[in-house]
């Protein structure tokens, strides 16, 4: 029985690679496949190597390979793309991120032809397109997470939220907004870099969740000493010039306090929701309110508080309420706000982040698990905030 080689090809091509989340056809990850003597042989290429996934991908390729009517067996290599190849991938995620904002430009094509969403090798001398997720009737939700100060556990709620989210099925990203205390990569476990390809960066998968943080740039150790334009850059170019896909939900963790990041965020993410996380203390409470009404002077949404360290429970069943008690719920009815969540204070929650595993997966059946899970449904049934325009009326 013969091998119909353009049905392999197609069946080929159409295996989504699980950091990109597309087809490997549509990115120019499949340099042959070819047929003799009922033996496939499939030659893959990836940008970098090692490549997240490598030898999974190898095997599904392997897998529908041999499902191909004919084929008795394949052969797959993987080798590193060219100059010319990775060129294709970077056009290829250039033109999904800029969205409506290349279509209006004129500048979009079939996918996997040679383009250019900037003009030219000068990617960073023209400006950047909006990305998509933020563009006007986009579905992805921005969400801020946000505090007053640090040492609320901000970071933690973020990462179990977007674990938890993820779980619900949903597709999530979480952008590492504080460029000086970044602390999600470490608290996800990430075991890869985020893959860059000439001016485009593809956040690293960890969990099911996208990730990206200033922690994947710089060592550990080293602090970051930037002036305000610096700051301003770097998050231009978190959201500009990165690939998060088509999430359902973009979390940003954002730094403590209402200064220069907080403000370029602002200007980029002008439909973001904002998420106000604070302790049952009361002098805690009254911090996190300030940052509530930045937020809302910048015009963004404060939807709602999450009150984490709420209580610690025994062995034997009883709760202890360390932090005091309240400092949630007073700062949710002064803002006008739901108090969307409280968070429990237990010692897998502080283990996950310290091994890079987050308690929502060390624990999944869990007190804290269950209260990130009840947070995300909350989070999910409220439902996107509405932004109004004032330049827009009806007549």
């Amino acid at each position: 029985m013969g091998v119909d080689e353009k049905a392999l090809e197609r069946a080929v091509a159409a295996v989504v690679d699980r950091e990109l989340d597309l087809p490997l056809g549509e990115v120019g990850m499949v340099r042959s496949a070819g047929v003799r003597r009922q033996r496939a042989d499939i030659v893959l290429v990836v940008p970098s190597s090692p490549w997240p996934g490598e030898e999974e991908l190898r095997r599904g390729v392997a897998e529908v390979a041999a499902s191909v009517p004919g084929v008795r067996e394949a052969e797959v290599r993987v080798g590193a793309m060219t100059e010319a190849e990775r060129e294709v991938l970077r056009s290829e995620l250039r033109r999904r991120m800029a969205g409506s904002a290349l279509d209006a430009t004129g500048g979009e094509g079939a996918p996997g032809e040679h383009r250019h969403a900037h003009g030219g090798h000068g990617h960073g001398d023209q400006e950047r397109p909006t990305p998509s997720f933020l563009q006007p009737g986009s579905k992805t939700r921005v969400v801020g997470i946000s505090s007053g100060k640090g040492g609320v556990g901000k970071s933690s709620v973020t990462v179990n939220l977007a674990i938890a989210l993820a779980r619900a099925g949903r597709r999530v990203g979480v952008l590492d907004a504080d460029v000086y205390g970044f602390s999600v990569p470490k608290m996800v476990g990430a075991d890869h870099e985020p893959v860059v390809v000439g001016d485009t960066v593809v956040p690293a998968l960890c969990h099911g969740v996208r990730v990206l943080s200033m922690g994947f740039f710089v060592p550990d150790d080293t602090p970051v000493i930037w002036r305000g334009p610096m700051l301003h850059k770097a998050i231009e170019q978190f959201l500009g010039d990165a690939y998060w896909g088509d999430p359902d939900v973009l979390l940003v963790d954002m730094p403590p306090g209402t200064g220069d990041v907080t403000l370029s965020l602002a200007q980029y993410m002008t439909r973001a929701e904002i998420l106000v996380v604070t302790t049952p203390q009361p002098a805690a409470q009254r911090v996190a309110q300030r940052s509530a009404f930045a937020a809302r002077k910048l015009k963004l949404s404060v939807r709602g508080v999450i009150e984490n360290m709420s209580w610690f429970t025994a062995d034997d069943g009883t709760r202890y309420e360390l932090f005091g008690r309240g400092g949630g719920r007073a700062l949710a009815d002064d803002l006008g706000v739901p108090l969307l969540g409280q968070v429990p204070l237990v010692p897998a929650l502080r283990e996950g982040g310290d091994e890079g595993v987050p308690v929502a997966l060390r624990d999944p059946d869990g007190e804290a698990a269950a209260a990130f899970g009840a947070l995300a449904e909350t989070l999910l049934a409220l439902g996107p905030a509405r932004v109004y325009r004032p330049e827009l009326s009806v007549r």
